[in-house]
């Protein structure tokens, strides 16, 4: 690692700002959410890197402090406050992606721990990870959302085995898993047995807030970088961008995205329960990543013909960054619940309309 990265990081975990709103117990600052938020937005503006980010801070972390036993809490919270402790996501299979509660990986009662059998898919750093949260099914005799436990186990435990997916934008984070009879003890279920489908709501909604950028920085500095990329292809006139309809382009995805930080804004300020995120999360994990993808649109179209480059000895490297930006950023509009599904939670959990 680049030492003076390491020494940020060390800064930042001594005063608490690796996991901000986190208890100090626990390596966090105890910042409320809206104090969290700014300095996250200070942080961009000094063009500091965030001093940690993944699933550890921004899903698991959460969840543990909201649903885990004290036990629980002082095994894993530390380790993932100062980044020791890498974490993945076991949840979509190869039958269960947006109907996740049909998902069949088993976890059988052995007394004392769970035996556990099954595959998951697109988890995204799995052959990087330490440890997974993952859904089971530990009741196959009642309603699919009923027999659901959510349980935490080891990347190095045996019976684990993991196999990386290659996509079309080239080499990705996502793998699939495989568990053949791992043991998991039941001092790693969290909340109740058969009763982890809320845990993985919630857990959902921690997932969908860090996607749309509500647990740090609303899409950061992205526009800022659209409109010099479209001075540079496009020139200027003055100070303005010398080109009409890339203006425009550039005005509308701005002025979006500023309206979009400051509705984010908004809804911290106005949850009473503090940095607790709800079904806004979903509006807000639409938004961001349909935004997302205006904005890559806009930065391929900007290159011309440029922008569906894809040989190294055609085209040159930003070129092809972008161009595989754009297609990976497709995930995005996946992961974590589909925009049909956000869609479909908006309309009858935010809108109240009926099934």
């Amino acid at each position: 690692q680049n030492p003076d990265t390491l020494r940020w990081f060390e800064s930042c975990y001594e005063q608490g700002w690796t996991v901000p709103s986190w208890p100090k117990e626990f390596g966090g600052a105890e910042l409320s959410s809206t104090q969290a938020k700014v300095l996250q937005q200070e942080m961009a503006m000094a063009r500091a890197p965030t001093p940690l980010s993944g699933m550890g801070v921004t899903m698991i972390g959460p969840t543990l402090l909201e649903h885990g036993t004290d036990d629980q809490k002082s095994r894993h919270l530390r380790s993932i406050a100062n980044g020791k402790v890498r974490w993945c996501q076991g949840y979509s299979e190869p039958n269960a992606g947006s109907d996740l509660a049909s998902l069949q990986t088993r976890a059988v009662d052995q007394g004392d721990y769970y035996l556990i059998n099954g595959s998951k898919i697109w988890t995204s750093g799995a052959n990087f990870a330490d440890w997974i949260f993952c859904l089971v099914r530990t009741n196959t005799e009642v309603p699919k959302h009923d027999g659901i436990s959510f349980v935490l186990f080891s990347m190095d435990d045996p019976g684990v085995s993991v196999k990386p997916i290659v996509l079309i934008a080239g080499n990705s984070p996502f793998c699939q898993c495989f568990f053949d009879d791992v043991k998991v003890p039941k001092t790693d279920l969290i909340g109740e047995e058969n009763r982890g489908w809320s845990v993985a709501k919630r857990l959902l909604q921690h997932e969908r807030s860090m996607i749309s950028g509500m647990g740090s920085l609303g899409g950061g500095g992205r526009s800022n970088s659209l409109a010099e990329s479209a001075l540079s292809f496009y020139g200027k006139t003055g100070s303005r961008i010398a080109d009409a309809n890339g203006r425009e382009t550039v005005s509308r995805i701005n002025m979006d995205r500023q309206a979009f930080s400051l509705t984010q804004r908004r809804a911290i300020e106005e949850n009473t329960s503090g940095s607790t995120p709800t079904f806004a999360t979903s509006m807000f994990k639409y938004y961001a990543t349909e935004l997302d993808t205006r904005r890559m649109e806009a930065l391929i179209g900007m290159r011309g013909s440029a922008g569906i480059g894809w040989q190294g000895d055609v085209f040159d490297d930003n070129a092809l960054n972008d161009t595989r930006s754009w297609l990976f950023g497709k995930a995005g509009t996946i992961a974590g619940g589909s925009s049909e599904v956000q869609l479909n939670i908006i309309a009858k959990r935010v809108l109240g309309l009926p099934d």
